[in-house]
């Protein structure tokens, strides 16, 4: 269980990274925390890609905070990541994975 609980932190802590403007906005920052092949699909329904343009334009600045984080071990090496998003400007919540 404590390996879960340093996993879980981990990977709270790299989540909430990607909230943060200055590596939200950086192609360096980004391409050392995202998988090569990474896509996501955006709030917009847009699909953004790890080898897209990153900049403040793509991505944009946000003030959002995370919460309800959980992680589910699917197998020994695969983790599923939930958790809730709170975004402040348009005082939306969204659910993520």
């Amino acid at each position: 269980m404590e390996k879960k609980s340093a996993l879980e932190k981990q990977l709270f802590q790299l989540e909430n990274k990607l909230l943060v403007p200055e590596i939200r906005t950086s192609k360096e920052e980004l391409t050392n925390l995202l998988a090569d092949n990474f896509f996501e699909f955006g709030s917009s329904g847009k699909v953004l890609y790890k080898d897209e343009e990153i900049s403040e334009a793509t991505l944009g600045i946000v003030q959002m905070t995370m919460s309800d984080f959980e992680i589910h071990l699917l197998s020994e090496e695969i983790v599923l990541a939930t958790y809730r998003i709170y975004n402040e400007v348009n005082k939306q919540h969204s659910l993520r994975s």
